[in-house]
């Protein structure tokens, strides 16, 4: 009845519908040769990964339930956070992605994020973020330059960089591709060697085993 009151006739309705399952399944089967390319570049290293550390609740822990290595109470990553950053270091190592240099925020959810997912040897800088609460503004532009200048750094010869941040750093570095940037998301870039880079991918945090099942 309400087809015939809106004046659809069912034969055009299922064409409808069959149009818009097909276009969905091309699209399902489009992601995975782009998957399959990004998995062999970044397994042929030169890469930089600017991610966003991993899902964090805005509240500190109350005593109870700090991590025993969170000396400061700080804020920690929460249950989904810590899957998530596992995951993401399985699907890594599973890959046999190369990554070289690993620097990170003080920051506890930062340095947390690389630990769970066996980053190797994360180095601390503060031009990545503070340790403490929430991350503050980037008031003078300088941490937005130096992210900038290090997504256009050249890896380690055969492996990728990792940089673990914050979203307002990330957003003021790359106002054009991170506004919606998600907990744990990253952008990969690759460095031209001659001062600058390119966004060749973003990839969420669960996306990851994605890129694992195009293998």
């Amino acid at each position: 009845m309400l087809m015939r009151l809106l004046g659809i006739r069912p034969a055009l309705l299922r064409y409808g519908m069959a149009c818009a399952m097909l276009a969905g399944i091309a699209a399902v089967h489009a992601q995975v040769p782009q998957r399959a390319a990004l998995l062999k570049a970044l397994q042929r290293g030169g890469y930089v990964i600017v991610m966003r550390h991993a899902s964090s609740p805005h509240a500190l822990p109350d005593p109870a339930h700090t991590d025993p290595e969170n000396v400061g109470r700080e804020r920690q990553l929460n249950d989904a956070g810590r899957a998530s950053a596992r995951s993401m270091g399985e699907a890594l190592h599973r890959l046999k992605i190369p990554i070289g240099r690993v620097l990170s925020s003080p920051a506890y959810r930062a340095l947390q994020t690389a630990h769970l997912a066996r980053l190797a040897s994360p180095e601390a800088v503060t031009e990545l973020g503070l340790s403490g609460g929430s991350m503050q503004a980037d008031t003078n532009g300088t941490r937005a330059q130096w992210l900038r200048a290090k997504a256009a750094e050249l890896p380690l010869s055969g492996t990728n960089t990792i940089l673990i941040t914050h979203l307002p750093n990330i957003k003021e570095a790359f106002p054009d591709d991170a506004s919606d940037l998600t907990d744990g998301e990253a952008l990969i870039f690759l460095p031209d060697g001659r001062g600058g880079s390119s966004l060749k991918a973003r990839v969420k945090i669960d996306e990851w085993a994605d890129i694992s099942a195009a293998h």
